[in-house]
């Protein structure tokens, strides 16, 4: 499942640089996680980075985007590696 950032959100710049899928950028008032580049972290972390640092608990699950965590490693293969050859 791909997280979401709720309207809690301070703008305090802890999660963008910590997504090493660069799936954080700044929105029109609060950051946003785009679903499509987010794997909650798996196949790099134990556990979701931005969860881990955001100070006031504003990163949860995406109701609307239910993954398994094998679709979430598929997703992750998919961006970072080259799987043409």
């Amino acid at each position: 499942m791909a997280l979401l950032i709720n309207d809690r959100c301070i703008n305090c710049d802890m999660c963008e640089p910590e997504c090493p899928n660069e799936a954080i950028t700044m929105g029109a008032k609060i950051y946003v996680i785009d679903p499509d580049k987010c794997t909650e972290c798996v196949g790099h972390y134990d556990q979701p980075t931005c969860v881990a640092v955001c100070p006031i608990d504003c990163v949860k699950p995406d109701p609307d985007r239910r993954e398994t965590e094998e679709a979430l490693y598929e997703k992750f293969v998919e961006m970072h590696f080259d799987t043409s050859v």
